[in-house]
């Protein structure tokens, strides 16, 4: 019998609680607290559960919608657990509503009880071969011909061929119209327009997309930039692989702030661990960590988040369904395993493997500090105390950077930056970066000069106002000699030329700081507060040259590190000079 139940155990997630509990089923920490969650649902009394919209999205599923290659789809166990969080919970509001007299005069409010869907969000970070873009079709095929009300949707990801393929299932599902309401939506021709509308195509697949006439519904395909998702009131949306490619905005965010102006809205969020850092990936994952662990109550949000607990368990093949749930189904542990031995003898793609396959973030693998160590710390001032300059000076697009750096007791460091840019470079960053560098200068981390290149006099007055209002006591001073002649004269005429050291970049004078900073990293005895050194921290990574020598660089143009690179100058001079600290 069908039920509206808030007292019942959803079926999918009863069979799978079960085949977990029993040791069947290995799953990570974060899953465990997702079924903790799910438990909580259950246990609440103002929470329903309706096996109705469940159960008739896998029938229309399973009877209407195809693989790409055109064969019966039956829906994987995982599709079930992920499908039964978005159609399977309901919640109650009272509402009130205009309802219009019999006689079309006039109408009144009515109180009325309203049921709305739980789930507006879905978040699915799990290994590639997962069938994470089928998932995503079956969920726009149902919300396009059977719920009524869906006017617009879309699916986005980081290139059209990945869009593309949450749309090619859905294609050749209508194209073979095996199901009785694609055999009657599909029935006719299009180009009938005039005639019978019974006689018409229904639901086609257009270069706009894939258009129902009959429920006046759309699904099409959008790029993943914020100026292109921006302002859409789409009722159901799907992002692939958000966690992918290089993409810096929010596009999540901006998808929300149109489709939440819908009832029962629905976002799908779909990806694979991801490789790139300082991006919305990091903000919205940090968020999720918050969420499963109960510090941030929210029930709209559904998280199925596979990865390995630790890298060590790449080695046990048992434990691999913890990344992906379909292994052995959508993707073979023999293509698992070939992963795995690339990884060993390829370097180069250990990164990547790791990632996609194991759901192992990047962070302590390519990037040289591990996202636990840029975190910021808690804000302190350092008012008067002794310090260490680094300098890494540039006049074009990059950073013109000074790092402080204030030896505390214990062995400690406290680190304060300042950074300069032109007002050129400021106007012609992209608008996402432009609002990640007004929060650098809103903390006071990043100083715009007017014109079109930085004028070194110009930035040396503000550094030297700088230094004088908090009135540190700079001792020791280094740099690195590119760019830095005018700056540093002037520094020694003024200052004179006790502590001054020329730190030469490379791999043989580099190596020895940058392991040094990283153990104190890794310790959390870098005592930084500013945002503009988190992200600069975050963007770093080392080559290593024959001799197994490291030296700092980026990953991309935008991934500035100089605010890093002047606090291992600063360090390199402190070190030398380390006696006129005692």
């Amino acid at each position: 019998m069908p039920m509206l139940s808030n007292t019942a155990v959803p079926k999918y997630y009863g069979i799978f609680r079960e085949e977990v509990m029993s040791g069947k089923i290995p799953v990570n920490r974060e899953i465990s607290l997702e079924m903790n969650r799910i438990d909580s649902l259950i246990e609440n009394p103002g929470v329903y559960y309706d096996d109705r919209k469940v159960e008739g999205w896998i029938n229309f599923c399973e009877n209407e919608m195809t693989l790409t290659d055109g064969s019966d789809l039956h829906l994987l166990d995982s599709f079930k657990l992920w499908g039964e969080q978005v159609f399977g919970w309901w919640y109650f509001v009272d509402r009130n509503v205009w309802e219009p007299n019999p006689d079309g005069m006039g109408g009144r409010y009515v109180r009325k009880r309203i049921k709305k869907r739980l789930v507006n969000k879905q978040y699915l970070i799990v290994g590639r071969g997962a069938a994470k873009s089928l998932y995503d079709t079956c969920i726009h095929g149902y919300f396009e011909n059977v719920d009524t009300s869906t006017t617009h949707q879309i699916t986005t990801a980081p290139t059209m061929r990945q869009a593309e393929e949450v749309m090619s299932a859905y294609r050749t599902a209508i194209t073979r119209s095996r199901g009785p309401l694609f055999k009657f939506l599909t029935e006719g021709s299009l180009q009938n327009t005039t005639g019978s509308r019974a006689n018409r195509q229904k639901l086609v697949s257009t270069k706009k997309g894939i258009e129902n006439f009959l429920t006046g519904s759309l699904l099409e395909v959008r790029p993943m930039t914020i100026d292109k998702l921006q302002g859409l009131r789409c009722k159901i949306a799907s992002v692939d692989e958000w966690l992918s490619g290089d993409v810096r905005e929010d596009v999540i965010g901006a998808i929300e702030q149109g489709a939440s102006k819908n009832d029962d809205w629905l976002i799908i969020a779909t990806s694979s661990e991801g490789t790139v850092r300082n991006g919305s990936g990091d903000t919205i994952k940090m968020e999720l960590a918050d969420i499963l662990k109960g510090e941030y109550v929210n029930p709209h949000v559904s998280i199925w988040w596979y990865k390995l607990d630790s890298v060590d368990e790449v080695g046990h093949p048992d434990l691999w369904i913890k990344a992906n749930p379909n292994l052995g189904k959508t993707v073979t542990y023999e293509t698992y395993q070939l992963d795995v031995e690339r990884a060993e003898k390829a370097p180069a793609a250990r990164n990547d493997i790791l990632a996609k396959r194991f759901g192992l973030p990047m962070e302590g693998y390519t990037y040289f500090f591990t996202y636990e160590e840029t975190l910021p710390h808690k804000h302190r001032e350092y008012w008067r105390l002794p310090c260490a300059l680094g300098a890494d000076l540039s006049q074009g697009d990059d950073f013109c950077s000074f790092t402080f750096m204030f030896p505390l007791s214990n062995g400690y460091f406290g680190i304060k930056t300042r950074n300069y840019i032109s007002e050129l470079t400021m106007q012609k960053l992209p608008s996402a970066m432009r609002i990640k560098y007004e929060t650098f200068m809103k903390e006071g981390s990043l100083i715009v000069l007017d014109g079109t290149v930085l004028n070194m006099m110009e930035v040396y007055e503000d550094l030297d106002n700088h230094i004088q209002e908090r009135e540190y006591d700079v001792i020791a001073f280094g740099y690195d000699p590119y760019n830095a002649k005018e700056f540093v004269n002037r520094w020694e005429t003024e200052n004179g030329p006790m502590g001054v050291e020329k730190v030469i970049q490379g791999a043989k004078t580099e190596s020895v700081p940058l392991g040094e900073l990283k153990k104190l990293a890794s310790e959390r005895m870098l005592l930084f507060d500013e945002d503009l050194m988190e992200f600069a921290m975050g963007n770093c990574i080392v080559m290593e040259d024959t001799n197994g020598n490291r030296k700092l660089y980026k990953k991309r143009y935008d991934a500035k590190i100089d605010a890093v690179a002047a606090m291992m100058d600063a360090f390199v001079a402190y070190k030398i000079n380390i006696e006129l600290f005692e």
